[in-house]
């Protein structure tokens, strides 16, 4: 599946923010855990010397539910991220999975926690987060991307709909596992 959404940083308040979104379907709060695991053998899932990640593999918690996902991720010919192929399968027991993926030689990169307000439109999932370490944020999904439907065309429309709510935000170009890779307390030598 493809993912396309865009991640701002709000540049306003938190509280604004969710009064401006209490006009779409509130789909409730959700404690969200995200762990990131590199494998110490292979290169592919390492960030690189800039913290980014070109692939990604995430063992999710949100909620009382709990994902599996590996992504690859694509970018622009000025490098800059466009959107990912994710596969993504549910499962029933984190920390089975967490004891799988250990035995598996993989090693935790770095893990975010954080609290998502989430809604929806018939075409967005908007989650409005606050995340630990990092602050405040907006991520705006679009729900269904169709095979050969033109990216930049489909982005262009949500930066569009960020700007009509008039949430007070900066588009980032990167998302939050690189922006916690640039914390200075959350970076781990990667072999």
């Amino acid at each position: 599946m493809k993912e396309v959404e865009i991640l701002v940083r709000l540049t306003g308040d938190f509280e604004k923010a969710k009064d401006k979104l209490s006009q779409f379907n509130f789909q409730g709060i959700k404690k969200t855990r995200d762990i990131y695991f590199f494998d110490p053998k292979r290169d592919n899932l390492k960030p690189n010397k800039k913290g980014t990640l070109k692939e990604c593999f995430r063992l999710r918690s949100k909620g009382d539910r709990y994902y599996m996902t590996y992504k690859i991720d694509h970018f622009d010919d000025r490098a800059v991220w466009t959107y990912s192929d994710e596969h993504e399968v549910v499962m029933s027991n984190f920390d089975s999975a967490f004891e799988i993926i250990n035995h598996l030689g993989l090693e935790q990169l770095i893990e975010i926690d954080y609290i998502q307000h989430i809604y929806k439109t018939d075409i967005y999932e908007i989650v409005l987060e606050d995340v630990k370490g990092l602050g405040f944020f907006l991520e705006v999904e679009r729900l269904l991307v169709e095979d050969g439907e033109d990216i930049v065309l489909v982005k262009n429309t949500i930066r569009e709909f960020i700007i009509s709510l008039g949430i007070k935000s900066e588009e980032l170009h990167i998302g939050k596992p690189e922006l916690m890779l640039k914390e200075k307390s959350f970076i781990r030598k990667v072999k």
